[in-house]
């Protein structure tokens, strides 16, 4: 006799919608914890007053100050890993292609200014907590795939000349939205300019596709 899984009833129903709530929260708070004050400076405790739980709470959730921040380092990697996935580019020549996959980086990295502070941080610690976890050495980046396949066609129509490959194009794609934002206040000190003013953003989009295109299609002296 085939056994017949019992639906949950609804107040069953209403604890997993609470218990999905608080973990989201206690994320929100965390991501901005962390970023703010580092992953030696952030506190549980303080993350547990602002919010609706207990530091014994989020330890039965998480785990611990070390699983809270790799949770809140997947969760960010997985924003943009969702962004790169809705990325649609297949009508578009290799030129508009790559332009506009760098576009994507920049508004990402733009509207997320905590994502730059944790990659920092785990920086600093040397990609101690990403080598852990099991769930971002599967999540990979969908847009290497991308950027693989609009560099073989842009080849294969003899628009691209430059013999680089995905990894590369993605850290140099990469570097400059990176640095605008995490450099921001430093080069601003330094240099007098501000690189996410608002009245320049046009500017600065524009600059990175050019760059970008520029390289993959410029003329090369043969050797």
């Amino acid at each position: 006799m085939t056994s017949v899984e019992e639906p949950a009833r609804p107040g069953e129903r209403e604890r997993v919608r609470d218990a999905a709530r608080t973990q989201a929260e206690i994320l929100d708070v965390a991501t901005q914890e962390f970023a703010r004050a580092g992953y030696d400076g952030a506190r549980v405790d303080e993350i547990a007053a602002r919010t609706r739980t207990t530091k014994r709470m989020i330890y039965y959730y998480f785990g611990g100050k070390e699983q809270l921040f790799t949770t809140v380092l997947e969760r960010a990697y997985t924003v943009i890993r969702e962004a790169e996935q809705e990325l649609d580019v297949e009508h578009l020549d290799p030129v508009a292609a790559i332009r506009r996959l760098a576009e994507v980086t920049f508004d990402h990295h733009e509207q997320h200014p905590d994502f730059i502070r944790l990659v920092s941080i785990e920086n600093i610690h040397e990609a101690h907590h990403i080598a852990a976890s099991e769930k971002l050495g599967r999540i990979g980046s969908p847009a290497l795939d991308v950027i693989r396949r609009i560099l073989a066609e842009g080849r294969r129509s003899g628009l691209f000349t430059a013999e680089v490959d995905a990894v590369d194009l993605h850290a140099m794609i990469s570097s400059f939205c990176f640095f605008r934002v995490s450099n921001r206040h430093t080069f601003g000190a330094l240099f007098g300019r501000d690189l996410v003013d608002p009245a320049q953003r046009t500017h600065y989009r524009t600059m990175l596709g050019d760059m970008v295109i520029a390289y993959l299609t410029a003329e090369r002296a043969s050797h």
